[in-house]
């Protein structure tokens, strides 16, 4: 895979040289997500897709290594053979889904609220930045003091600094048990179940309120995980009807993938704390405990981000549909001051000639 590195270590100098800016491409399942790309002469794309394969992988550790290219599918049956899991369970959009758009995306699934978010299971990164150098960022194993933890900084920053070109990330195995359970129930009484179940120790693994229609009525759906005795026990706190094994997968791959019916063209994400009141007029669907909550229909961009940093939250258009413009300022709710400023700092010692392209994730900065 030398070669196939230098290649792109190539392309990098060559783009610099005339003077180009570079948007990185992978499987493009995620092509949606961020800001949409600015079409000018003075973009190149560098497509990173050759660069696969799994560096290495130690399933007694729970560390793998994959390069960039590699596709999820691959990555998830080579761990599937071990009894082990991606335990962020990041989304696809498609079968072209790699380990490098997972990470430079760092978006999760349902598990995200039990296990933690992608960064908390990046371990190591190697990035190749504009003069064509490798750098490389912490290691493979849990606790590394050595510098900035960059590797977490790099895991969702969908290229500003350049190519994620290998990536090395801790695994889980999977559940000894696993049991979903459902209840119809309102919006309210989700929420309310939601507050009772938040400090007890049940195992509660993935969580989703959907609504039926646009009504505030719904079903409640709680994967609960672990050993059999602590499922057994948890089932009969939390009650409701236990959902068929296969039935129950094709759920929550459905809300992972935004397969499920609920999700349309267009789609507004709002991250705020589990218990936090409404932000929107619209009816949701609740995930993470009311953590993350989706949206179809927001006719003002300005309030409802308002509400969610009330709240201690933030608004995205995750994905916009036909005929829907992306908001002036961006699809992410713009930081503060002190966080641009921070951002500008790193981006000019990282890339200091604004070489790989951040208009996805920032504008104006």
């Amino acid at each position: 895979m030398k070669f196939i590195k230098e290649d792109l270590a190539e392309q990098v100098a060559a783009a610099v040289a005339g003077r180009k800016q570079i948007v990185i491409r992978g499987g493009g399942t995620k092509a949606f997500y961020g800001n949409a790309i600015a079409e000018t002469e003075q973009l190149v794309e560098l497509d990173v897709t050759p660069y696969t394969g799994i560096s290495s992988y130690e399933p007694s550790e729970l560390v793998m290594t994959a390069r960039c290219g590699t596709l999820l599918s691959e990555i998830e049956a080579a761990l599937d053979e071990q009894n082990q899991r991606l335990a962020w369970e990041p989304p696809h959009f498609g079968e072209r889904a790699t380990i490098g758009g997972a990470i430079a995306t760092g978006l999760a699934g349902p598990g995200r609220m039990a296990a933690g978010g992608a960064s908390d299971f990046v371990l190591g990164t190697v990035l190749l930045n504009a003069e064509g150098q490798q750098l490389r960022f912490g290691g493979t194993v849990m606790k590394n003091v050595a510098g900035y933890d960059m590797s977490r900084l790099l895991t969702g920053s969908m290229g500003v600094f350049g190519p994620i070109l290998e990536v090395s990330f801790k695994v889980l195995p999977k559940p000894i048990c696993e049991v979903t359970l459902q209840r119809h129930c309102s919006l309210k009484e989700a929420f309310e179940c939601f507050g009772q179940w938040q400090a007890k120790a049940l195992g509660i693994s993935a969580s989703a309120w959907i609504p039926e229609g646009d009504t505030q009525q719904g079903v409640l759906y709680l994967r609960v995980s672990g050993a059999e005795p602590a499922v057994r026990q948890a089932c009969g706190v939390v009650g409701g009807e236990q959902v068929d094994e296969q039935i129950a997968k094709d759920l929550w791959r459905s809300l992972r993938e935004h397969t499920h019916p609920f999700f349309g063209d267009t789609v507004w994400r709002v991250a705020v704390p589990p218990l936090a009141d409404t932000v929107n007029e619209s009816v949701p669907l609740l995930e993470w405990g009311g953590a993350q909550r989706w949206l179809r229909q927001v006719s003002d961009v300005t309030n409802i981000r308002h509400a969610a940093a009330q709240r201690g939250g933030h608004a995205t258009l995750f994905r916009a549909g036909t005929g829907v413009s992306q908001p002036v300022d961006g699809v992410f709710q713009p930081v503060s001051a002190g966080v641009a400023a921070i951002t500008r700092r790193l981006k000019s010692n990282l890339d200091p000639l604004g070489t790989f392209y951040s208009g996805r994730l920032f504008r104006n900065i």
